[in-house]
């Protein structure tokens, strides 16, 4: 049989081999800078050579484990790439390097801050094969183009993935000693018409403190937020780096300011008002106390208090003749707790209001002219942003995003409510049961963890870990209630059969006790990193 390979991903080193990833499936997502840009749909670890054989039973059962996770890793979505053009870096930083990047290939232009394949291709540009080296990013590729008044408004919104601290919901939170945060994501949105382009800048990331939200069993465990002495230290880090690249930073942070995430609420605000630095503005904006959970118009309130820094901030706009007219200064930095649902709406909204504005620069658009004065534009914008959010959301929570009616549509529907709690118990069920064994092939093919003969299995359990399995504790519950209930049944025929129920009973207790006592034995747990 023959096998179609549209480029080589990277090369990874395992116990017994070694592995290189192709992309064996693509498809056409639209065009960037005047290139092609594909969508990965399908890819394939194939191994190049194998010394199984010399390996120990252990290392044996260790490669195998290793394998497993690169069958997870073939699964990753939101991945793109380009032949001819740099995906990584936004329409602004390329103008403003363009002398620099011109003689350089793609993979030298990239930022590695958004290279997904960045370990994977070490051996690769150790080895200069030039020809074979093809940039990945992960995040989100979206294009439409309408029509108005006989203009042609083309538009792109691409979302750049951080690999710094890349994992899942529960299992990558906050920051980590560097600062870096986990979900941070760089969005573009870039328009085009009449020749010109213009484009904006938002980014989206974890409150960059040393907190987590360890899964338990329980639906929705409490963030806690871990005391140390390098919490300012990691903070500053991460707000500076954001101040080097982007300008202004404009902190705009959506979580509870009550309820379990009022600690967290507080710990942020505390920390943001210690920080002495008149580039950030913190902005908190407590979304559901406010907006509660369809009310999403009154977030007009929350554009009213961040108008003035969105006009200083600005946007890139270059002229037909190539000539740029106007920077961006700075960005907005929005955080909820996932930096998924809540943020998506929100940026959303800066996004359109930010594309007004531009569309009455280059007279597309009248003063005070809206999008919401022309409905089918309205609502391809909507979509636009509403599956770029599921995209998001999909990668880091393994669902598409909740609040997406609003985004869609405008407003609340029914369906969007049952759709929205569904993809709430399937989050629950990923994030308990799968998401540990998705963060370990995270961690592998990113190079977090390096693979060894020299280091001790990374995947033996010991104690009560290495008993804790979750189907046979449901069974004997089961198994448990079913006993009492019969047991009581009979209680009139035979009076001993009371005692059986009691006893029954004490032990479907216990039992129900030992899984809840130890709830995070029972999850699916990462085994290559630690949370930090």
């Amino acid at each position: 049989s023959t096998l179609t390979v549209y480029g080589l991903v990277g090369i990874i080193r395992l116990l017994a081999g070694t592995y290189a990833l192709i992309i064996t499936g693509r498809k056409f997502a639209g065009m960037y800078h005047g290139s092609s840009v594909f969508q990965i749909t399908s890819m394939k670890f194939l191994p190049c050579n194998s010394a199984l054989s010399l390996s120990s039973p252990q290392e044996k059962k260790d490669e195998a484990h290793f394998v497993s996770l690169l069958k997870t890793v073939e699964k990753t979505s939101g991945l793109y790439f380009s032949y001819e053009t740099d995906l990584t870096l936004s329409a602004q930083r390329a103008y403003n390097l363009a002398s620099v990047r011109k003689a350089q290939p793609l993979w030298k232009q990239a930022d590695p801050r958004f290279l997904w394949n960045n370990h994977l291709l070490e051996e690769l540009i150790e080895c200069k094969v030039e020809p074979y080296i093809l940039p990945v990013i992960q995040g989100s590729f979206q294009t439409i183009q309408v029509s108005l008044r006989e203009t042609v408004i083309h538009i792109t919104l691409i979302s750049r993935r951080c690999n710094r601290r890349l994992g899942t919901r529960m299992w990558r939170r906050g920051a980590n000693l560097e600062g870096h945060v986990a979900n941070f994501v760089e969005t573009e949105q870039i328009i085009e018409t009449g020749g010109f382009s213009a484009s904006y800048v938002q980014v989206r990331g974890s409150i960059p403190l040393l907190w987590e939200q360890i899964v338990d069993l329980s639906y929705k465990p409490s963030p806690s937020v871990i005391d140390s002495e390098d919490t300012p230290k990691v903070i500053e880090r991460h707000f500076h780096d954001l101040v080097q690249i982007y300008g202004s930073i404009l902190v705009i942070d959506l979580v509870n300011q009550e309820g379990s995430e009022g600690a967290l609420s507080v710990a942020f605000k505390t920390a943001m008002q210690q920080l002495k630095n008149d580039n950030l503005r913190y902005v908190p904006f407590d979304f559901h106390g406010i907006c509660g959970h369809i009310h999403f118009a009154c977030l007009s309130i929350l554009y009213d208090q961040i108008a003035e820094d969105m006009g200083h901030h600005g946007y890139f706009l270059v002229s037909s003749a190539g000539e740029k007219l106007r920077e961006q200064a700075g960005v907005a930095r929005t955080n909820c707790i996932d930096c998924l649902d809540r943020t998506n709406v929100t940026q959303s909204l800066l996004g359109q209001k930010i594309l007004e504005a531009q569309l009455q620069q280059i007279n597309v658009f009248k003063k005070q002219e809206t999008i919401l004065l022309h409905s089918s534009f309205d609502n391809e914008y909507k979509m636009l942003w509403a599956n770029h959010g599921d995209g998001i959301s999909i990668q880091y929570s393994g669902t598409p995003a909740l609040k997406g009616d609003y985004v869609r549509y405008g407003r609340w529907t029914i369906l969007g409510f049952v759709r929205d709690a569904f993809n709430a118990l399937a989050r629950y069920y990923l994030n308990n049961f799968q998401d540990g064994v998705r963060q370990d092939a995270m961690d592998l093919v990113l190079g977090y963890y390096t693979v060894s003969r020299h280091k001790p299995s990374p995947f033996q359990l010991n104690g009560f870990e290495a008993c804790a399995y979750l189907p046979l504790a449901s069974a004997l519950i089961v198994a448990g209630i079913t006993l009492t209930t019969l047991s009581l049944n009979q209680v009139a025929q035979d009076a001993y059969q009371f005692l059986h129920s009691v006893i029954w009973a004490g032990f479907t207790a216990g039992i129900t006790a030992a899984v809840k006592a130890n709830g995070r034995q029972f999850c699916s747990r990462p085994r290559l990193c630690k949370l930090y």
